[in-house]
């Protein structure tokens, strides 16, 4: 399939926010202040779909499968919009992507980006047009006042540049419930990546969320490991070892994973106890892995802050350094 790259974002551009996963009601008023403020300073005109409405919440705290699918095409369809960001994510994404047009959306290349259950709707949107997606901050991401300059530096050095970045360890980081109180954060200084294997890889990078990418195996909404790959997968703090070390296996017993040369795995939530000698013990005891570079500990997933990585496109690993080429 040939590989689609949507056009960076220029100042004066306008965003759509969509809600495939989580509804909108769920965000506070000060985390929405702050958010829009943030686009805004970006030179970015931000806008919301027809149902991404505080009204649009049911029993699973999420619009109906139609009407968040119909906000993803609106935005696609849109012609003044250039890129779409998510509210938020949750656990339903997966529900919407037969309801998705994927012809319009190959049609219409423009940046998508979100993270966590947001991983389905990405990974069938690379899966299906070739499209190369977006896993990063969602909307609600941009409303944390304090310690989000790093998510913004790399969020505008990945969706405004074509150069290549290398991603460099963020000076501090947190786990705390900021979105519940904005003044009682706790940072916590960071050890830098951690180097389970050493070692030189280059390839496309597949991957997202672990527990919702594999909610794609078998189906026809799964980014295939076609070529050279670089895998980048993180999950969060309900994924205590036990679940994560199966869904790793569960990948690694693709048949085309012998095509992932490198693997890189994001920080873990205080609350998956997974530290680096349990990251370790599990790593180290799959045949699959242990022939191929290891980067762990690396500034993306659920904790904060937060890289942004373009699935679709271009990574090497060179000896404990990571570059990415959009």
């Amino acid at each position: 399939m040939q590989k689609i790259i949507p056009n960076k974002l220029q100042k004066g551009d306008k965003i759509m926010i969509v809600a495939p996963s989580s509804g909108l009601k769920i965000v506070r008023a000060d985390c929405r202040q702050c958010s829009e403020e943030r686009f805004k300073q970006m030179g970015l005109e931000l806008v919301f779909a027809d149902n991404t409405i505080d009204d649009n919440w049911n029993k699973l705290g999420t619009g109906s499968v139609e009407q968040r699918a119909a906000d993803i095409m609106q935005a696609f369809k849109d012609k003044s919009v250039k890129a779409i960001f998510t509210v938020l994510g949750g656990f339903n994404s997966n529900q919407i992507l037969a309801h998705l047009d994927y012809d319009v959306i190959r049609q219409n290349p423009k940046i998508i980006c979100g993270f966590s259950d947001i991983t389905a709707v990405l990974g069938a949107i690379n899966a299906k047009t070739g499209m190369e997606v977006y896993y990063g901050p969602h909307y609600s991401s941009l409303g944390m006042k304090k310690g989000c300059e790093y998510t913004l530096d790399y969020l505008q050095k990945m969706l405004f540049c074509d150069d290549e970045v290398e991603i460099k360890a963020s000076p501090e980081w947190s786990d705390d419930p900021w979105y519940i109180d904005q003044e009682k954060r706790e940072f916590i200084k960071n050890e830098g990546f951690w180097h389970i294997h050493e070692g030189d890889a280059e390839g496309t990078i597949v991957g997202g969320n672990l527990c919702t990418y594999n909610l794609l195996l078998g189906t026809e909404y799964q980014p295939k490991f076609e070529r050279d790959t670089i895998l980048m997968i993180e999950d969060d703090a309900e994924s205590y070892p036990a679940a994560f070390d199966r869904n790793l296996q569960a990948l690694c017993h693709q048949p085309d994973f012998k095509n992932v040369k490198g693997l890189v795995i994001g920080r873990f939530q205080k609350g998956s106890k997974i530290d680096r000698e349990m990251l370790e013990f599990m790593i180290n005891n799959k045949d699959e892995l242990k022939n191929i570079p290891v980067l762990a500990n690396v500034d993306y997933g659920h904790t904060t802050p937060i890289i942004t990585i373009p699935l679709g496109g271009y990574a090497k690993m060179q000896n404990g350094r990571l570059l990415i080429k959009k």
